[in-house]
């Protein structure tokens, strides 16, 4: 009897270890899409329906060989554009060919625009400047303290992670970055829907003094543990416990910003009711 007893006891801990450890993987790799509207009169009828898909926080995470899941429901989303904000690469197991793979292929779906993280920070020098180099040979448009304009009266601009310097060399952190927002702001119309790339959401204030109509964000990669049945998310990396910036939609001012949660994951390697995340925005035309 004691020996059934124990058995008994046995095949139970082995099933919630067997469930524990699938329960483990589908938080880390099934992949989940979140979709927002975005309302503005600042643009014309013909972008009504216009798709931006925001891949952040890849951290050179694959989903199927070479990417080939990831890819592919991008695909199915038929973005308008694709956006990279930052963490493309992680610095402590980093893969420039994995994340060039990647982009190639993203490519072909939409034009793709970039902005670096934190890791991109943190690479080798020489690290940096082969997936810089690599990104602009794929076609690759890298929007670092730059904008562009993407059609009439929509204007795309993004800002570099605060470490960098003005020639792509790696620097400490700069007093550039108090204003790096603005200065790319004040080269567009004052008029023009405004979408801004900026890889960490903890600066929205400065965001929001710009005058941008959107941010899209990542970083905080959706405060790797959520509390079920709520927003909260339990630690993020520059915003430390209870972060207040981790996924969805937050609004300052005029401004609105998405925060993704993000695909890979870098120091902590598991993520709990936080499962990896494609975002897309789609535009929609509101009469003036």
């Amino acid at each position: 009897m004691k020996i059934n007893r124990f058995r008994r006891k046995i095949t139970i801990l082995i099933a919630l270890v067997i469930l524990a450890v699938i329960f483990c993987y589908f938080e880390n790799n099934a992949l989940v899409t979140s979709k927002y509207t975005y309302t503005t009169n600042k643009i014309n009828s013909e972008l009504n329906g216009y798709r931006i898909v925001q891949i952040s926080d890849l951290h050179n995470k694959e989903f199927g060989r070479e990417n080939k899941k990831l890819l592919n429901k991008v695909d199915a989303m038929h973005p308008d554009m694709i956006v990279l904000t930052g963490d493309l690469v992680d610095s402590s197991h980093t893969d420039i060919s994995s994340a060039l793979r990647f982009v190639k292929k993203a490519v072909k779906i939409a034009p793709t625009y970039y902005v670096t993280g934190n890791h991109e920070y943190a690479l080798f020098q020489k690290e940096y400047q082969t997936l810089k180099k690599g990104l602009k040979a794929a076609g690759v448009i890298q929007l670092d303290n730059k904008a562009i304009k993407i059609s009439d009266h929509f204007y795309l601009a993004g800002i570099r992670d605060q470490r960098f310097e003005d020639d792509g060399e790696l620097s400490q952190y700069t007093d550039d970055f108090e204003t790096a927002s603005d200065q790319v702001i004040k080269e567009i119309p004052k008029n023009a829907f405004k979408v801004l790339l900026a890889h960490e959401p903890q600066w929205l204030d400065r965001y929001a003094k710009s005058e941008v109509d959107v941010v899209l964000s990542g970083h905080a990669h959706g405060g790797q543990i959520r509390i079920p049945l709520t927003k909260i998310g339990l630690v993020a990396p520059d915003q430390g416990l209870l972060p207040k910036y981790t996924a969805g939609i937050y609004k300052k001012n005029k401004t609105t910003m998405y925060v993704s949660r993000g695909l890979g994951n870098s120091i902590l390697p598991q993520r709990i009711f936080n499962r990896p995340e494609v975002v897309m925005i789609t535009l929609k035309y509101a009469k003036r």
